[in-house]
């Protein structure tokens, strides 16, 4: 399913937050959770998205966020958020209320309460423009 390849995303953006990761470790994260080779294709084109329109991505979080600078959010919100904007602006074959709703999941599972609205949030800012 594409929500456990969303989760392996997630997981390595997260992990590349504090150092940088290689493919080597994105796979083992695809194997640890049991990917098939599309959702493991679709993982790591998410993730290289990320790594590749980091600065951009960054910016709109960034925009929206006013009250602190993004290095105040939580990390795991951010790396939620990142990956959720790479595919609500690069991957034309989701629909942004089904990255908006898997993201508000990730975060329900990996982070804070409070953290699925301000993820919500943030992302719904960004569709509605």
């Amino acid at each position: 399913m594409r929500s456990d390849a969303r989760e392996a995303a997630f997981k390595a953006v997260f992990a590349d937050l504090f150092c940088e990761n290689d493919e080597k470790f994105r796979k083992s994260l695809y194997k640890q959770a049991k990917l098939k080779d599309e959702e493991s294709a679709f993982a790591e084109a998410l993730v290289l998205c990320v790594k590749e329109h980091r600065e951009e991505l960054s910016a709109l979080i960034s925009d929206r966020v006013v009250r602190f600078a993004e290095n105040r959010i939580y990390a795991a919100d951010r790396a939620i958020l990142l990956v959720a904007l790479a595919e609500i602006k690069y991957f034309d074959d989701v629909p942004p209320v089904v990255s908006v709703s898997e993201a508000a999941d990730l975060a329900r599972k990996y982070s804070t309460e409070r953290s699925p609205d301000f993820v919500n949030g943030v992302l719904g800012s960004v569709i509605n423009e």
